[in-house]
């Protein structure tokens, strides 16, 4: 008779509860039995919210709370909550007690990498979810392809932008298309942060410290968003057999010196894997002198496309994989 062997239980803490944070608690339940297959059961302790009064969908029994005291008895973090100050004030003393983190704040990562970065180095911050979603390229980044010298990449990195501009090619002017997208929850209000450009660079910011310099810093990049971009720009660009696309670029500087990373509305032909394997998705062109020239594409925003990546890099810790680690 085979005796059951008990599961070893991980608290985990969660900073946030709107839509990613959500999913994130229902994932954790329907993936019970691929965390207990490896001998681990996932208990939340808590999750860290403003208004622990307000409606949410979360499981039964979910403790939601503004009292930060039950972090203490977490053996890991998911922060799900967005900006900068507050969650990096929440998570440096966590961070600093060696225990692991993971998080989908790309603003976090590129505006505070000093704070962040010695975390970094030693395998304790998974961010998979924080550029590209659910779509696997900080994984990839981070490991396999250090193997070939980097060249550069192009892509595709905030979907408001995408839908605004895809519209665009529809006939609509940019002030109704943002419009759409805003009432679609797309964008926020204000819109500044993804039409600007600012999200894509801090996303950019990130890969860059895989490929190019572990410390590569956000003000580094040329940030100019869609703006300024009409519906005649986009037809004439139609009629050229070109779309209008944000990109976000990482290549070489002058004379091979440096690296240049921009983030800027660009014409590119319609044939281009940006505009075809990419279309309606985020896209990544990756350029590697020996692994030649990868196509990553797929979901990059939305709550359960988010948390899948969260929930991975949970089964990362779990299964004892050390975080992303930059070039360092």
């Amino acid at each position: 008779m085979t005796t059951a062997v008990p599961l070893k239980t991980i608290t985990v803490g969660l900073l946030g509860c709107g839509t990613v944070g959500q999913k994130v608690l229902h994932l954790l339940q329907r993936r019970r039995e691929i965390f207990a297959d490896i001998g681990v059961q996932i208990v939340v302790a808590g999750v860290l919210v403003r208004d622990a009064e307000r409606p949410r969908d979360v499981p039964a029994g979910t403790l939601l709370t503004d009292d930060p005291s039950f972090l203490q008895e977490c053996g890991v973090v998911i922060e799900a909550m967005g900006g900068t100050v507050r969650p990096l004030a929440l998570l440096h003393p966590y961070l600093k007690s060696g225990r692991p983190v993971i998080t989908a704040n790309k603003a976090l990562l590129a505006e505070c990498w000093t704070e962040l970065r010695e975390y970094a180095l030693a395998g304790k911050l998974y961010y998979e979810a924080s550029v590209m979603a659910g779509t696997p390229v900080i994984g990839p980044m981070s490991t396999v392809l250090r193997a070939s010298r980097f060249e550069s990449l192009q892509a595709v990195l905030n979907g408001t932008c995408n839908y605004i501009l895809s519209q665009m090619e529809e006939g609509k002017e940019y002030a109704q298309a943002l419009a759409e997208a805003q009432e679609m929850g797309y964008a926020e209000d204000p819109p500044t942060l993804d039409v600007g450009g600012f999200d894509t660079a801090h996303k950019l910011t990130v890969l860059a410290r895989f490929c190019a310099d572990g410390d590569f810093a956000y003000h580094q990049v040329k940030i100019q968003g869609i703006e300024g971009v009409t519906l005649k720009d986009v037809q004439a660009a139609a009629l050229a057999g070109e779309k209008y696309k944000l990109i976000a670029e990482l290549k070489p500087g002058p004379n091979g010196v440096g690296w240049e990373a921009t983030v800027s509305p660009q014409r590119l032909p319609a044939t281009h894997p940006i505009c075809t394997i990419g279309e309606g998705r985020n896209t990544l062109v990756f350029r590697g002198e020996e692994c030649g020239e990868l196509y990553f594409a797929g979901g990059g925003a939305g709550g359960m496309v988010t948390a899948s990546a969260m929930v991975g890099d949970l089964l990362d810790i779990v299964i004892g994989f050390p975080g992303h680690v930059p070039l360092h």
